[in-house]
């Protein structure tokens, strides 16, 4: 699919690669570009490199460094201080929830993902481009 044909570039994160790579696989057939990253190191790098990142979808879990370390990280940059995120997790607590209502998180899903929720929820900040009309 061209660049120019793409809804958003969209930058996931998860160190569980079967999961990333399903996610990207679901998002990108329905016209979204993805990066992936197994690491919060790796993302910032991802972002780095990809200017027109539109959203972050990261797992809140990860070996290393968590999704929320990944939330405050991008909360420091002024560039990208007010991109969305999504957080994806099997292991949130009310903690958790009440830390990601704090970084104002767009929207936090349980693993595993209800993709229909999660598609309408895409489809809500980034609606498809209407089909152009042939004269």
């Amino acid at each position: 699919m061209s660049t120019s044909s793409l809804r958003q570039q969209l930058l996931l994160v998860d160190d569980e690669e079967d999961a990333l790579l399903e996610l990207a696989e679901l998002l990108e057939g329905e016209g979204f570009g993805c990066f992936t990253a197994t690491s919060v190191r790796l993302a910032l790098q991802q972002l780095a490199r990809h200017s027109d990142i539109a959203l972050v979808i990261t797992d809140l879990r990860m070996p290393e460094e968590s999704g929320i370390a990944l939330i405050k990280r991008l909360q420091e940059h002024a560039s990208r201080q007010h991109l969305p995120v999504i957080v994806i997790s099997g292991h949130a607590d009310m903690g958790d929830v009440s830390d990601l209502l704090r970084l104002h998180v767009l929207d936090l899903f349980r693993k595993p993902i209800y993709h229909v929720r999660l598609l309408d929820t895409l489809n809500t900040l980034f609606p498809s481009p209407p089909p152009l009309h042939q004269p």
